[in-house]
């Protein structure tokens, strides 16, 4: 892993301004977002909070680059990002983002190490052997170094979420996204799941938002943003 050395703390790698987005058509059109401006640090976690419906699944969404807006402006590391075509906004996701969901997610028939790999392979930065080395890495950093080699259906969920947490950092991003990462699980292992991405990203100097509706998930995180009604207020 890179040494947070290397990632200064404290320096802005996304920022967005003005975002619009609309759902639906006609009658049916939806105002969701109404000129949201955000930015995120190095080593920083901010926490999305609002209720249902008021548009914090969807920011995510834009700032992952998985959707455009339909006016403002989304950038990573300087780079202006949000009106880019399909293969730069992939190329981008996979080299800087990392996403985590409230679904692990994982390919069940595969092994944890198999899963982590995954989006290694897809950048194509290393040679087999430094893949599973750092695949390797990442699960004992998540407390999974022993059942490396076991499949998704031999983990629990609490585990299953803590792999999915070692494959969004397998390639190093600069900002990790999380939407309700510790939504489907218990008290327990919702702590865990938080404490190990918090840790990783902060010691990587790695920027996490993370959109939930935990308010003791909510007020361990740096700042805390409530949105309502496509606002942050």
């Amino acid at each position: 892993m890179k040494a947070a050395s290397a990632n200064p703390s404290g320096e802005v790698v996304l920022r967005c301004s003005g975002l619009h987005r609309y759902l639906g058509r006609d009658e049916g059109r939806v105002h969701v977002l109404k000129g949201v401006s955000f930015e995120a640090r190095r080593g920083q976690v901010e926490a999305i909070v609002g209720p249902s419906g008021c548009g914090k699944s969807t920011l995510l969404y834009l700032l992952g680059l998985l959707d455009q807006p339909d006016g403002g402006e989304i950038s990573i590391n300087g780079n202006v990002m949000s009106n880019t075509d399909d293969a730069a906004r992939t190329a981008a996701r996979g080299a800087h983002i990392g996403f985590v969901f409230q679904f692990h997610f994982l390919m069940l028939e595969f092994t944890a190490l198999e899963n982590v790999m995954m989006p290694m392979r897809k950048l194509g930065r290393l040679s087999d052997a430094e893949m599973v080395a750092r695949a390797h890495s990442l699960l004992t950093s998540v407390g999974l170094g022993e059942k490396s080699h076991r499949l998704g259906t031999q983990l629990s969920g609490g585990e299953q979420q803590r792999v999915a947490v070692a494959r969004a950092l397998a390639n190093q991003p600069t900002i990790i996204l999380a939407d309700e990462p510790t939504g489907n699980l218990d008290v327990k292992n919702s702590a865990l799941v938080f404490d190990l991405l918090t840790r990783l990203a902060k010691e990587n100097g790695q920027a996490v938002v993370l959109v939930t509706h935990n308010p003791d998930i909510a007020t361990r995180c740096d700042a805390t943003r409530p949105m309502r009604d496509g606002v942050f207020v």
